[in-house]
């Protein structure tokens, strides 16, 4: 009687080390973000390193760049004064149009918020013309601001004015007209993101403000605007930051003018750069309208906690 050979026990198979997988992993996560990085580095990286770097040159993009360092910095803060007449400008448009805008989205969202048959038409209607073509839009609104047979200035006429305004043609009402256009096209907008603010606001608490005797006023100003405060806050930042870069109203309607009435610092940076090939001094203009932007918006943001009260 044979006796069956005892099978030897085979060694349990060999641990990857860990450093492996961790390697594995991070090359993947690579991998899969090297397409992200590069674009970050192609679009975003690049042209700001080509930027400073130009600031720091006098090139008219013929010729070889030349070396001035801060000169192009120097020349604008301190011996040009069609860039403090943009600075004004520009600080215009954000006193008059930001304050505006916010007033008028508000009150279409607060209008438009209401349970009515056929609100949503009109909330598509009044969203129009943020997706419409701002060249469209201005050579509409061109036609109703004409001084001599535009729609506007014919119903002014016809409520009994008797000079009414040459609207784009006059420096004192060139940049109201660009700001009434602004808030036209801009509203709706807003006004989306503001109806996304009141729909976070609990019903109960208007519910409790009526059984209290509250009317629409008073409910108004004691809930709705004070929860609003962060959304406000937003539409505000994102509003002076847009004001901020007013281009395509200015470069379709008025050129800068009449006078430089209407000229901003990003269509005054414009022209340096791609009118009269002041490629330097244009980057310098650039990185300066960067940091009056970034400063306001810094203290934006320290005033929020004193500005949102409810969160």
């Amino acid at each position: 009687m044979s006796v069956a050979n005892p099978v030897a026990p085979t060694a349990p198979p060999a641990k990857t080390p860990s450093w492996i997988y961790r390697h594995e992993e991070a090359l993947t996560a690579w991998v899969l973000l090297l397409p992200a990085v590069l674009s970050a580095v192609a679009f975003v990286a690049f042209p700001v390193i080509m930027a400073i770097w130009l600031s720091l040159q006098s090139w008219d993009l013929l010729t070889p760049a030349r070396f001035v360092g801060l000169q192009n910095y120097v020349d604008i803060l301190f011996h040009d004064p069609h860039f403090r007449q943009a600075v004004g400008n520009t600080v215009y448009f954000v006193v008059g149009q930001v304050p505006l805008t916010v007033a008028v989205s508000m009150l279409l969202a607060v209008l438009l918020n209401q349970k009515l048959k056929g609100v949503s038409w009109f909330r598509t209607a009044f969203y129009t013309p943020i997706v419409t073509s701002t060249v469209s839009v201005a050579m509409v609104w061109m036609w109703l601001l004409n001084g001599d047979f535009g729609l506007i200035n014919w119903a002014l006429r016809f409520l009994g004015v008797a000079h009414p305004p040459n609207w784009l043609a006059d420096p004192v009402w060139s940049k109201p007209a660009l700001i009434l256009m602004s808030v036209w096209h801009s509203a709706g907008y807003f006004m989306v993101i503001f109806l996304a603010g009141l729909q976070t606001i609990p019903e109960n608490l208007y519910e409790a403000a009526e059984v209290d005797g509250a009317g629409p006023w008073k409910r108004f100003w004691a809930i709705t605007f004070p929860l609003l405060s962060s959304t406000t806050f937003l539409v505000i930042v994102l509003l002076v930051m847009d004001v901020f870069n007013i281009f395509d109203q200015v470069y379709m309607m008025t050129k800068g003018g009449p006078n430089g009435s209407t000229e901003t610092i990003v269509y005054y940076i414009y022209s340096h750069g791609f009118e009269w090939f002041h490629m330097g001094y244009a980057c310098a203009m650039a990185w300066i309208l960067f940091v009056i932007v970034f400063v306001l918006t810094l203290i934006q943001f320290r005033l929020q906690k004193r500005w949102v009260h409810y969160e």
